[in-house]
């Protein structure tokens, strides 16, 4: 019996990211017991530490690591703001749609680190967010990260509307946001251009 389980639990480790899963569901928990955030704009922090399973062969903490630890703080703030909940009472969902992160300093093993969510605005289609990794132990902004969060079957001034109870005025965006969204948007054309060539050359 417990060779059973033993090989059941190595088949769905082996085929599920069953450590992603389980984090998401601390968030969860963790987020849903926090006083609520009631102002959408502000920014909300999340601690995390440098763990083994996050280095690469350098002895830092790996690329795709920060991607996935953004998720997880997006996910938290969400939820403490009230976005989440709003959005699947509303029938929606949020999917990234495109996300840059600029890589400053490395974060090495044990080092203890801020992340820290604010979003910048919106638009009819998605919501704009930075995120920062902040090291503790010197305040040094080891990387920041963009990210359009895309909502699907409804609208970002919908979900806001639901939660605020009340029409929320877009903030201006950022320069550097300006630049990333027309560069997303002259790349989308690019490649429907690429895609329609292709279609007439079969």
């Amino acid at each position: 019996m417990l060779l059973l389980v033993l090989g059941a639990l190595l088949l769905l480790f082996c085929s599920l990211d069953v450590w992603y899963f389980l984090r998401g569901a601390q968030v969860f928990v963790e987020a849903w017991f926090q006083p609520r955030i009631w102002d959408i704009l502000a920014e909300q922090t999340i601690e995390g530490m440098v763990l083994p399973h996050d280095l690469d062969y350098m002895g830092h903490m790996n690329n795709s690591r920060y991607l996935r630890e953004c998720d997880f703080a997006r996910f938290h703030h969400y939820m403490r703001n009230g976005l989440f909940m709003a959005s699947r009472k509303l029938g929606a969902k949020m999917v990234v749609g495109a996300s840059t992160i600029r890589y400053r300093r490395s974060l090495a093993f044990r080092e203890a680190f801020e992340i820290r969510t604010k979003v910048l605005g919106w638009d009819e289609k998605a919501f704009y967010l930075e995120q920062r990794f902040v090291s503790k132990r010197d305040g040094f902004v080891s990387a920041v990260m963009l990210c359009r969060q895309n909502v699907v079957r409804c609208s970002p001034e919908t979900i806001i509307e639901y939660v605020c109870k009340r029409k929320i005025e877009c903030p201006e965006f950022p320069e550097d946001l300006k630049h990333w969204i027309s560069y997303i948007s002259a790349s989308s054309q690019a490649l429907r251009a690429e895609s329609g060539l292709e279609e007439k050359n079969k």
